[in-house]
């Protein structure tokens, strides 16, 4: 484990099929390889998910700007 702490975020508008594929493509790449990869500045970067982690699942509905938002977060301690 390296101490560098490493970010990522991405924000992009696509279809509502194409954000539950992706989902659905990041769910099952943990589920048969136990990890996830990103790239960011040439860099490749592995993030190993245990056995055990915490799921957080939250929506928002209503705010003053007319978003509305659904979130999932998984995290865990390493």
């Amino acid at each position: 484990m390296s101490d560098e702490l490493f970010e990522y975020e991405t924000k992009e508008e696509v279809t509502r099929e194409e954000a539950a594929a992706t989902l659905r493509e990041l769910a099952d790449t943990i589920a048969r390889h136990n990890e996830v990869s990103f790239t960011a500045n040439n860099k490749v970067v592995r993030i190993d998910i245990p056995d055990r982690v915490r799921l957080k699942v939250e929506m928002e509905r209503g705010h003053a700007d007319g978003k509305s938002e659904l979130e999932v977060k998984l995290s865990w301690r390493e």
